[in-house]
């Protein structure tokens, strides 16, 4: 039975306000649902009264849960400007954190953790490497990256450590009018006749070609954009169809400007990682940009989960 309120029940209070659900807060808590709803039972047992309204979505909290979240808003904070001036008297000075990434559309999500994180580390210079690197690790190795985000970590790299950032899915789309949107989902095969409209990068940085269309032997037509959004426009034209993060299309698709199918009947599942030197993933500064564009993007993409 839950004795007392704890920091970690403040995030439990915090993620369910924020996700808005237990699944999608035991997600972003890395806990089980059942684990959560386990921890959620004992503080409303402690507390001899319920903490969340039952039956509601989104999720609503009691006045007693709202009293307990106003808390965790306000403790939450103070612990974690102390943790960051701990770990600066602690490791001296925080150093620079040059950033690489090697997809293409990783600014959606990128950009807006990167403005949250330098108000709470102005101190570090925090820049984003220009150019999209296939393969980011050596820059690591050279000293001349302190992070990278990549894809599916391969092969061995004894220096490097790789912390999950969330898995996302890559759908087809197409526009409305397109033949291929009456279908449930797409196969491979049904690429083959079509343009494909994609950025202008390497096949091993595309997901549809790297996990579908690559091993199915098939390589349709291409057609590239340096911009999402013109992307998006030709495949509204009619000029070809896309593969692209599900959290890059929703405005487009509620709109009815294009459609999205899975591809495969289960779906394209990809993953991202932040891969940094071993020294690196034990540097407070970077650790925290780690966890903070985990949980910035679990809260605010649609279509993304934890690994």
């Amino acid at each position: 039975m839950t004795s007392a309120l704890e920091l970690r029940h403040m995030e439990t209070l915090l993620a369910l306000d924020e996700c808005g659900s237990l699944s999608k807060a035991a997600a972003r808590l890395f806990l089980t649902q059942s684990a959560l709803s386990h921890q959620l039972k004992g503080l409303e047992s402690y507390y001899g009264a319920a903490l969340v309204e039952k039956n509601t979505r989104p999720l609503r909290f009691t006045a007693i849960g709202q009293r307990l979240l106003a808390l965790a808003r306000d403790v939450l904070p103070m612990v974690a400007e102390a943790g960051r001036d701990v770990a600066r008297l602690a490791e001296g000075h925080a150093g620079p954190l040059r950033v690489a990434v090697q997809c293409h559309n990783c600014f959606d999500w990128l950009m807006p953790a990167m403005d949250a994180y330098r108000s709470l580390w102005p101190e570090v210079e925090l820049d984003i490497i220009s150019g999209f690197v296939v393969d980011p690790l050596p820059l690591l190795d050279r000293g001349e990256a302190e992070l990278a985000v990549i894809h599916d970590p391969e092969g061995p790299h004894p220096n490097v450590v790789f912390s999950p950032l969330f898995r996302y899915e890559s759908v087809a789309l197409m526009s409305p009018r397109h033949p291929l949107a009456a279908k449930p989902w797409l196969g491979p095969t049904d690429f083959a006749a079509e343009t494909l409209i994609t950025y202008p990068v390497p096949d091993e940085m595309l997901d549809v070609m790297k996990h579908c269309l690559t091993p199915a032997r098939i390589n349709p037509k291409r057609r590239t954009a340096e911009l999402t959004v013109a992307i998006l426009q030709l495949v509204a034209s009619g000029r070809g169809i896309a593969a692209l993060p599900s959290w890059t299309v929703g405005n487009y698709i509620e709109r009815g400007y294009v459609v999205s199918r899975p591809i495969g009947p289960d779906g394209l599942r990809c993953e991202l990682y932040a891969a940094t030197t071993a020294a690196g993933a034990q540097a407070a500064y970077i650790r925290e940009f780690i966890a903070l564009t985990r949980t910035q993007s679990l809260t605010e993409l649609a279509g993304v989960s934890a690994l």
